[in-house]
């Protein structure tokens, strides 16, 4: 079986394996450190733009917007009701609280560098000098090293006043969030880094109009900024060979569950979901896929005879899911595919900011849903009930975490509604009839 690193050319993980990899000195004497920022500082911002533009770099947060539109959209020369000029300010979405994700976890300890050079490039790019990184509450590892690397940066000429002597002038901003999952959206993230509750935003105004502390504003996460160097210095065609023709470069996989070999990696997206899972050694020794989640908790799951997709956008678009954040989460037959969804559908219950009542109350019918389909005393008729609650709760509230919450509830109800059904016959997941093979039984778990 091949390794990760014989599929593609790495422009992320080649030297993560290496001691002292997060450091200064290893980053510039071993992966190219700030030549990417000395060269995108003798270019014109607007160049810079229309580079990544040609890349096809599409944002690896989840949503998958273009990130050279993304930063088009901010204003040249934004300017108060005084005619005053107005800051603008770069953001790192680094909160990474999709369960089943933690691909950006590995950037944040392995190579920060990479993420906060691009991200110093994305700040020229649409001419700001400063920039925030919103990091979850408990990633205290991540954290320390992140400002470690930035006050290195700092030290060394990276960052701060005249940088390089350019006459450029940047400088970063370490901000940890309090453990919010709806933080990870990014008007919730704005709020949040406003220290005001982290509820999502009605749009419009967009962030690029109105962002953090009323001026405009870009989001992107982690592995979007991380990328950025590479397309600087390798060039933009480079980049967008690895990929596909409507979204360049590689992705990173962060593969779990019944796998023989989880972990971090990086991958084309011209792989299918099935070589992505090989790639990681398989589903473990003796049992068989019976669902794959393939982009993060939110993202529909697959049947095991539907995961011979491509792992691009648009591939996994038109098989009903999503790319997500990259999270592949692999359930082989011993998991009671009801249980493993009320798992999900507690965590969303308990993380829902309760500012829309569709979600509010939505995430708390279906996770007591299934709760009773587990316990003994569901019925057929809830199954249709579940999905008319996803019904009105998708799409109708001001962010997304409502479809977040239908997603895995609706895909499980469809696509495993016999196990639904041999619960509500059989009395439950501990009924006297219930079928023999459990999660609870196995040990199997998310």
């Amino acid at each position: 079986m091949k390794t990760a690193a014989e599929y593609v050319e790495q422009v992320l993980t080649k030297h993560v394996n290496e001691p002292n990899c997060h450091t200064l000195d290893y980053y510039v004497k071993n992966d190219k450190g700030y030549e990417a920022l000395k060269k995108a500082l003798a270019m014109k911002p607007a160049d810079i733009v229309e580079e990544v533009k040609k890349s096809n770099l599409r944002g690896r947060g989840g949503a998958g917007f273009p990130t050279g539109m993304k930063w088009s959209f901010m204003p040249a020369d934004p300017k108060d009701a005084n005619g005053n000029p107005k800051p603008k300010y770069m953001v790192c979405n680094a909160d990474e609280g999709e369960p089943g994700t933690f691909k950006d976890r590995l950037i944040m300890t392995k190579t920060p560098h990479k993420m906060i050079e691009g991200m110093i490039i994305a700040c020229h790019a649409i001419n700001s000098n400063k920039g925030f990184i919103y990091i979850r509450g408990e990633f205290h590892k991540e954290t320390r090293i992140v400002q470690k690397a930035i006050d290195e940066a700092k030290a060394a000429g990276y960052l701060g006043k005249n940088i390089m002597g350019t006459g450029y002038e940047c400088d970063l901003v370490v901000y940890k969030g309090a453990g919010a999952y709806i933080c990870g959206e990014e008007t919730a993230l704005l709020n949040s880094l406003e220290g005001k509750r982290g509820e999502p935003r009605l749009k419009p105004p967009f962030p690029a109009q109105v962002g953090a502390y009323g001026m405009p504003s870009c989001v992107n996460n982690v592995e979007t900024f991380a990328a950025v160097p590479y397309i600087m210095t390798e060039g933009a065609e480079k980049y967008a060979s690895l990929g596909i023709e409507k979204a360049g470069g590689t992705r990173l996989y962060g593969v779990s569950g019944h796998v023989n070999k989880p972990g971090v990696y990086e991958l084309p997206m011209t792989m299918t979901l099935r070589e992505v899972i090989e790639v990681a050694g398989g589903v473990r020794t003796g049992h068989q896929i019976k669902a794959v989640i393939p982009g993060g908790a939110s993202c529909p799951m697959l049947r095991a005879d539907e995961i011979d997709v491509k792992m691009d956008y648009d591939s996994l678009a038109k098989a009903g899911t999503m790319s997500g954040s990259g999270g592949v989460i692999v359930l082989d037959e011993t998991v009671n595919i009801v249980e493993a969804t009320y798992v999900l559908l507690k965590f969303y219950e308990h993380e829902s900011c309760g500012q829309c009542s569709q979600c509010r109350e939505g995430s708390h019918w279906l996770a007591r849903m299934f709760k009773r389909i587990l316990d003994g005393g569901g019925t057929t008729d809830d199954l249709d009930y579940i999905a008319k609650i996803c019904g009105n709760m998708a799409g109708q509230t001001i962010c997304a975490f409502a479809d977040a919450v239908t997603g895995p509830a609706l895909s499980s109800v469809r696509k495993f509604r016999s196990e639904f059904e041999d619960l509500i016959r059989n009395g439950g997941l501990h009924g006297k009839k219930a079928i023999a093979h459990t999660a609870a039984k196995e040990g199997a778990h998310v």
